[in-house]
């Protein structure tokens, strides 16, 4: 029955942080796995007002079909949005709304890519964007990411022996590391890309949740017609709305489109609506900063637990905002390893493996802070720092 499936769909791996939340049903194991926003922050008596305002307002409109590009409205508050916090002029005319991100980067592998197209990616890099890459059969070339942001020096040998149509990031407060790329990295990178014929895919779920730092530049600023933005309300208002955005130069939105009305015709127009008037009615700002002080001390809450928990020989990001802390163990263990004794002990994240295409064992991890209050942080990363101890000591015997 195998032969009946395309070798495209048989080459792609089922999500392995998917697999991990199913071990999360049990209530008693605390995760670190997740990349899911506080459900406790969720705005919903607003969202339930909005809802019920647009019923009143344009029920039977809001309930018909409506244009690929998306509810013209919102695309006006995002443009809006843009120049107010970032002083980056965007037409609404360039901005189309997605059924989230994940959607973004799968119209924009099925824009631009063929089989065996080179994409340079992060290493570690976000796994849905492998994922959706993969389906297109994209050839991965990974450049290595730190607190530094991007290697330049591994970016020009990379583009040296091959001919990258895109180049996916997520410059602020990273999925998995949690790293933000510093200005004069950015500055570098689009120096290195100005004579390239490669497109810029700047992914940005997380860039409103800053609690630390100062914000940075757009790769927008540097080469407009490159860049490709993409954009989520997953992370500020509510994940289950599923909506994100691209903003793309007149050339590629037009193709966008096409895409996207071949996918599922327009992205869901009620929740667009009502996503709608509940920014028209609230302040988004207040929202976020609610946010940011909740994921702020949670991660500086876990940080402390690294430092307090974790053996010296294991380090860890420390990031500016977002959701994630990266760490590394000892080169000779494997965060494989160390899950299966972790689990035991009922506390779970993600191995870092996932988060490489070309890597079947590492001693990297991820953890997410947002979902667990900081009593929890505590208890489940004394386990965890329990279990790398544990992991040690097999090692020396």
């Amino acid at each position: 029955m195998s032969s009946i499936f395309s070798d495209r769909i048989s080459d792609v791996p089922r999500s392995f942080i998917r697999e991990i939340l199913k071990v999360t049903v049990d209530r008693d194991v605390i995760s670190f796995a997740g990349g899911l926003p506080n459900r406790d922050l969720f705005p919903v008596e607003e969202l339930k007002e909005a809802t019920m305002k647009v019923f009143d307002l344009s029920g039977a409109e809001s309930l018909q079909y409506s244009t690929s590009e998306g509810y013209i409205k919102l695309r006006e508050y995002i443009a809006d949005r843009y120049m107010e916090k970032q002083g980056i002029k965007v037409s609404p005319s360039n901005i189309l709304i997605t059924s989230g991100s994940q959607q973004g980067l799968d119209l924009l592998g099925k824009t631009f890519l063929n089989d065996g197209d080179d994409v340079i990616i992060e290493e570690p890099g976000y796994l849905g964007a492998i994922q959706a890459f993969s389906v297109y059969r994209a050839r991965f070339n990974p450049v290595p990411v730190t607190e530094d942001g991007m290697d330049i020096e591994k970016l020009k040998t990379t583009l040296s022996h091959s001919s990258p149509k895109l180049l996916y990031m997520v410059p602020n407060y990273q999925n998995p590391a949690g790293i933000s790329y510093p200005d004069w990295n950015r500055k570098a990178l689009a120096q290195v890309l100005e004579s390239e014929n490669t497109l810029i895919i700047e992914d940005d779920p997380y860039g409103a949740l800053r609690f630390s730092g100062e914000r940075k530049q757009s790769f927008i600023n540097y080469l407009p017609e490159k860049t490709i933005m993409l954009g989520s309300f997953s992370k500020t208002v509510v994940p289950s709305f599923r909506l994100g955005w691209i903003v793309a130069p007149t050339h590629i939105y037009e193709k966008l489109v096409i895409a996207k009305q071949a996918s599922d015709l327009h992205t869901n127009y009620f929740c667009q609506r009502v996503v709608s008037q509940y920014l028209n009615d609230n302040n988004i700002d207040h929202h976020i900063e609610k946010i940011i002080k909740a994921y702020g001390t949670q991660c500086r809450k876990m940080l402390e637990c690294c430092k307090k928990f974790f053996p010296s020989t294991v380090k860890n990001t420390k990031p500016e905002g977002g959701m994630f802390i990266w760490a590394e163990l000892p080169e000779a263990m494997s965060s494989m390893d160390l899950f299966n004794l972790a689990v035991k002990d009922k506390v779970v994240f993600v191995p870092g493996n996932p988060f490489y295409v070309n890597r079947n064992q590492t001693n990297t991890l991820r953890l997410n802070f947002s979902c667990v209050d900081c009593d929890t942080i505590e208890t489940g990363m004394m386990r965890l720092g329990k279990a790398i101890q544990e992991l040690m000591e097999k090692k020396l015997c």
